[in-house]
């Protein structure tokens, strides 16, 4: 197992994309830490299953959109753990709102997209570098999306949020190098409890996408653990992981 010794987090761990990264990087042997903000009965059964991959898991909350929160986060890790070596950025909001009303995007829809998706990025990476660095190395990937190439998604806030993960991968990755590769994933859409209501929005883009279904947590999993696993000489770089849903048909 290529993560034995090693200790993860996962920000949203607990369901979805988060919960299928969670379980990958156990079945590699690591340490998982199962964040979550509310989902507290889902991510401690991921941990759950995480400990009978890996032996160890532990789900902890925090608001990683609060700096404080995260700050307490990582101090709980490294008084468990002594150290962290994964982060993956996961956590994240949405709001639906149709593009083309922009009225309808309230500032408090703004706020808490941007809260989650881009302060919580960049407030977890911040205060894991501190306690990765006591090894000399570690590997951080965030959860962005295609929506942050295309300018569509479930609300202009989201595109927004998603295309400001991209330039925060970059600018870590070059100031954290080169103990610290960061690197992110861009999903299409992805079969997760987010859209389960959306079917409309799921059909018009699988309609839109070469691969013709959505993608399973499993699938962005498998390209998360390539950063993490399979690739120390990478960093700085987005991988789409959208079934060609950039393309078109």
């Amino acid at each position: 197992m290529k993560l034995e010794g090693k200790v993860a987090l996962v920000t949203g761990g607990g369901t979805g994309i988060g919960r299928a990264c969670s379980l990958a990087l156990a079945a590699e042997g690591a340490a998982v830490v199962v964040n979550y903000s509310r989902s507290v009965d889902e991510a401690e059964a991921t941990a759950e299953e995480a400990r009978q991959l890996s032996g160890e898991a532990v789900a902890l909350k925090a608001n990683v959109a609060s700096d404080e929160e995260v700050k307490s986060l990582i101090r709980t890790i490294d008084e468990k753990y002594g150290r962290l070596d994964v982060l993956v950025n996961n956590a994240g909001t949405t709001t639906f709102v149709p593009h083309h009303e922009l009225d309808s995007l309230t500032e408090d829809m703004w706020d808490a997209v941007m809260a989650v998706n881009v302060k919580g990025t960049f407030f977890a990476s911040r205060a894991a570098v501190k306690l990765m660095r006591k090894n000399s190395e570690g590997a951080i990937v965030n959860i962005a999306s295609v929506a942050g190439h295309i300018g569509n998604g479930s609300s202009i806030a989201y595109c927004a949020s998603k295309a400001a993960l991209h330039s925060l991968t970059k600018s870590l990755a070059r100031v954290l190098a080169p103990e610290i590769r960061v690197n992110s994933v861009s999903p299409g859409v992805t079969d997760t409890r987010w859209i389960a209501d959306f079917g409309e929005f799921i059909e018009k883009n699988i309609r839109a996408t070469p691969m013709e279904r959505a993608a399973q947590p499993e699938d962005i999993a498998k390209a998360v653990m390539f950063f993490v696993v399979d690739s120390p000489f990478i960093t700085g770089q987005d991988l789409i992981a959208d079934g060609g849903r950039l393309l078109g048909k």
